[in-house]
């Protein structure tokens, strides 16, 4: 590819991380007021009338049982742990401190390859996956500050992201894509429709609208990551998704009155530093470049 279209995959993967954080504002703002099982399922329930029309504008035909159950029951699973932890987490801690444990997802994503596409990681990505966990040490502080529930809320996202990324990787391009969007949005819509009966809270009418945004953004945030990664080569598109720090930074300043700490900036950078060394060392070897913290669906 070009470097025109390169950076025009990067510019584009730029606003689709901009619209993912705005998206993600908008659930921790909903989050101080409703339970995240609560804003999870309405923003499922909303999402049907966008995946209508993206189903009625597939032009690929066929059923939508899935070719490969076993594998698209994985991703669906790890989509719908992804999006409850994150929803939990965004609604209990800082931006900053969400992000910076869900970028942990590329180095999990590396492991993940050993045992379940049987790769080999050599010893400059193993060091730098235990450099990138190292950050996770540092951003969570074990002895030194609370760890709340929240902390592990987001190291669980990570780790379903990378499970999601995994099985994505074995179905291949066998599957379509609005077979992997429906099952994880109908799962969710089950799992946190149970949850109502515990948490329920009446939802005023805006904020039923802006759970109705929170899956348009989704769906368009999603999508233009997909022509980022057709513009755009993996390796150049892919690092994008740390530009959230810096997203999160200003949002949480602006509206929640939040500001980086030292010691999440020094595990940030751990992290973001190991999981570019590990990007750069697959495209040194010709390999396909593992997305970062890839997004696994609506919500």
């Amino acid at each position: 590819m070009s470097a025109r279209d390169n950076l025009r995959g990067a510019l584009v993967a730029l606003l689709s991380m901009g619209i993912y954080t705005t998206h993600d504002v908008i659930i921790k703002h909903l989050g101080a007021e409703y339970a995240a099982l609560q804003i999870l399922f309405f923003t499922s329930l909303l999402s049907f009338p966008l995946l209508s029309v993206v189903l009625l504008s597939d032009p690929t035909p066929g059923p939508l049982r899935p070719k490969k159950p076993l594998w698209v029951a994985v991703r669906a699973c790890s989509t719908m742990g992804a999006m409850i932890c994150g929803f939990y987490a965004f609604s209990h801690l800082p931006l900053a401190q969400v992000y910076a444990l869900l970028f942990a997802s590329p180095l999990l994503i590396t492991l993940l390859t050993v045992p379940f596409l049987g790769e080999t990681v050599g010893p400059h990505r193993l060091g730098a996956v235990v450099v990138g966990l190292a950050g996770v040490l540092v951003v969570l502080r074990p002895g030194q500050s609370a760890l709340e529930f929240a902390h592990l809320a987001a190291f669980g996202g990570a780790c379903c992201t990378a499970m999601g990324a995994i099985a994505l990787r074995k179905l291949g391009r066998g599957e379509r894509r609005v077979v992997l969007l429906l099952w994880p949005i109908l799962g969710n819509l089950v799992l946190a429709g149970v949850s109502l009966a515990f948490t329920y809270r009446p939802m005023e009418l805006p904020h039923l609208a802006l759970a109705g945004v929170i899956a348009f953004l989704s769906l368009c945030a999603g999508f233009l990551m997909i022509l980022a990664y057709q513009l755009g080569e993996a390796t150049v598109v892919a690092p994008m998704q740390y530009s959230q720090i810096i997203w999160a930074s200003v949002y949480g300043w602006l509206f929640f009155s939040e500001t980086m700490d030292g010691m999440t900036l020094i595990g940030s950078a751990l992290i973001i530093a190991s999981g570019l060394y590990i990007l750069m060392r697959e495209r040194g070897a010709g390999a396909r470049a593992t997305a970062v913290g890839a997004r696994l669906g609506p919500g």
